[in-house]
């Protein structure tokens, strides 16, 4: 029986949705699924999700559940981690109200930015303890991971540990379906190729019916007619890089803002309304989550109410059925760059086309990058190196460089500025970090 254990499983909603994409295939309905996190109540609700799942599908899994992680991970085929540290409060909120104090705003502050160096200095020491059980426990585990910073994570994970893992996102299937609707054809019907790293990886190729689309792409931004996503966001930061830079980017507008120098400036409020770009959106959003999950637990709970199952589009699915039945698949992944994109360094996490069977994920050679768009991801990795090098080695200077380093940082702090929010931040977030030298 395929033992899939769940690493934070009390974030019942992404839970739920890659439960029911493991248990719609046949050959996963009968799999071992163990739900562990370290909040009892959440677990429970996960539990009760989980059951109310495999009626759905009329599967028939073996679902366990464990507070304790070593008892969750022993024998553990697959791990699947969904892990926030610290949580909203206080890690997220520490990691935006401070950095105000200095007159630095932010959007999502979970990748990189300040806020993405302190969110990974946070996550890596926890994913190591998981990756050390694992070596004990299960040393044969392919580890999906879904944890932001996703660069930071599987970088220091690759370097510290010897366990297999590949980070998924979601953000390329779902840009692809954001371009196929702007230039007006059908999802299914187009091709792509993307490489780059998380969050700041390129359409290389975009085509439809063998056609290139992106000349139908530049005539939507053209027209200027971007529909909102999720009821008020809009793509103008990304049609923006496209105009400059001739090639679209992954991640969200909201996020892109901040992994450059050019958005988010205090010395120009006018570009917040220009490219509509939200600040605080995170907060946002984690506020509207946290009012909502009462009544959304009370309806998952409640036996008599209906529950929605249905295909998700996140891969981590997708990789433990090709690797338990050999069918072959093309998903994208985050790997290490082992000789596969010459002008990126080696041995950093890139996000390229994969292929999957049996003997696992393997990544498809892309070779050099477009010369400006590995320029780009170069500013963004170097912040990732010393935020990985400073959660590796515990030395503090490495902090101070990384943040030195980031694009949106360097663009607002002086240097003193820079080196007295590091303090600050460290401070505050107190045992939820190591004591650095």
């Amino acid at each position: 029986m395929t033992r899939i254990v769940f690493l934070g499983a009390g974030s019942t909603v992404f839970a739920k949705n890659l439960m029911g994409d493991i248990l719609a295939f046949p050959e996963l309905a009968s799999a071992n699924l163990v739900l562990h996190d370290i909040d009892a109540e959440r677990l429970h609700t996960s539990e009760i999700v989980a059951h109310k799942v495999a009626s759905v599908l009329s599967a028939h899994p073996k679902i366990e559940t464990a507070l304790d992680r070593r008892a969750a991970l022993d024998g553990a085929d697959y791990a699947i981690s969904m892990i926030q540290v610290a949580g909203y409060k206080p890690g997220t909120v520490i990691d935006f109200e401070i950095p105000k104090k200095y007159g630095l705003r932010q959007t999502i502050a979970d990748t990189l930015g300040i806020g993405g160096i302190m969110r990974g200095l946070r996550t890596i020491p926890v994913l190591l303890d998981m990756c050390h059980d694992m070596e004990e426990l299960c040393p044969g585990v392919m580890f999906l991971n879904y944890v932001n910073p996703m660069v930071m994570n599987c970088w220091a994970i690759d370097r510290a540990t010897k366990i297999k893992t590949v980070g998924l996102c979601h953000s390329v299937q779902g840009t692809a379906h954001d371009l196929a609707r702007d230039a007006g054809v059908p999802y299914d019907e187009i091709n792509y190729l993307v490489a780059g790293i998380n969050h700041m990886a390129f359409f290389l190729r975009l085509e439809h019916n063998g056609q290139d689309l992106y000349p139908q792409l530049r005539a939507f931004m053209e027209s200027g007619r971007f529909p909102p996503k999720r009821g008020r966001m809009v793509d103008h930061v990304r049609y923006e890089m496209f105009r400059r830079l001739g090639y679209f980017v992954t991640e969200s507008s909201e996020h892109f803002s901040e992994y450059v120098p050019w958005f988010i400036k205090s010395a120009h409020p006018e570009l917040l309304e220009e490219f509509q770009i939200p600040l605080d959106e995170y907060i946002t959003r984690c506020e509207d989550q946290i009012e909502e999950w009462h009544a959304l637990r009370a309806q998952l709970e409640d036996p008599n109410a209906p529950l929605e199952v249905k295909r998700s589009g996140e891969y981590g699915s997708l990789i433990i059925h090709s690797m338990e039945t050999n069918e072959i698949r093309r998903v994208y992944a985050n790997v290490p760059n082992e000789g596969i994109i010459d002008n990126l360094p080696r041995g950093a996490p890139i996000e390229v086309p994969c292929l999957v069977d049996k003997n696992g994920v393997q990544p498809v050679t892309i070779g050099a990058l477009p010369p400006h768009l590995a320029a780009l991801m170069q500013t963004n990795i170097n912040v990732q190196a010393l935020t990985v090098e400073a959660a590796l080695t515990r030395k503090r200077e490495h902090i101070y460089h990384a943040a030195m380093l980031d694009p949106h940082t360097a663009a607002e702090l002086t240097l003193d500025q820079i080196w007295a929010l590091v303090d600050e931040l460290i401070a505050a977030h107190g045992d939820w970090l190591p004591e650095y030298e």
